[in-house]
């Protein structure tokens, strides 16, 4: 049997497909990884998974994990700061108080309604070069450190938001930031 010409090039097309495919498959894996360990560097987790009691201490919720401030975890005031203790964090290593306010860790999850699901890779890229939420809304608060995470390649920025849109999706609401002006009142 003699495949005719188009049986060839439709066989030709499907190998080359199906292989192109295996080798973004591979390259979207070490992307990955790649985001994985910067995450890890950088202590995303850290400061974007809220704690709980563990056996031995406060531990990370990796159930919650990268989810941001647990939207029913309502604080109370915040301590008033003065002198050269000008900044805190509550237990749940997820809300933050300083000279600039209340800030809540946000939900990094891919969630398209409260996390970054429907952010592009441009939208995160953004953000962290210029320090404002979608590259363009409020200024992305302390003790967030997007200069130091700005500072990365884009290599390196595309890889930790492959990591990031590779996690599951949890819905959690993150409470908005509060300005200084309003959490004096």
């Amino acid at each position: 049997m003699n495949p005719s010409p188009q049986t060839l090039t439709a066989t030709l097309i499907t190998c080359v497909l199906v292989s192109g495919t295996a080798l973004a498959g591979e390259a979207d894996t070490a992307r990955v990884k790649r985001g994985a360990q910067l995450a890890a560097f950088g202590g995303c987790v850290d400061c974007h998974t809220p704690f709980k009691p563990g056996p031995n201490g406060p531990e990370k919720d990796m159930a919650r994990g990268l989810s941001g401030h647990p939207a029913e975890l309502a604080l109370p005031p915040p301590p008033r700061l003065d002198g050269p203790w000008n900044w805190g964090g509550s237990g749940s290593m997820t809300a933050f108080v300083g000279p600039w306010g209340i800030s809540y860790s946000t939900n990094l999850t891919p969630d398209r309604e409260t996390g970054i699901g429907a952010w592009s890779e441009k939208d995160f890229i953004q953000a962290m070069r210029k320090g404002k939420h979608l590259g363009v809304g409020r200024p992305i608060m302390p003790p967030m450190p997007w200069q130091s995470v700005g500072s990365l390649p884009d290599s390196d920025l595309r890889a930790l938001f492959a990591y990031l849109k590779a996690q599951p999706p949890l819905k959690n609401k993150v409470p908005e930031y509060v300005p200084p002006a309003t959490r004096e009142r």
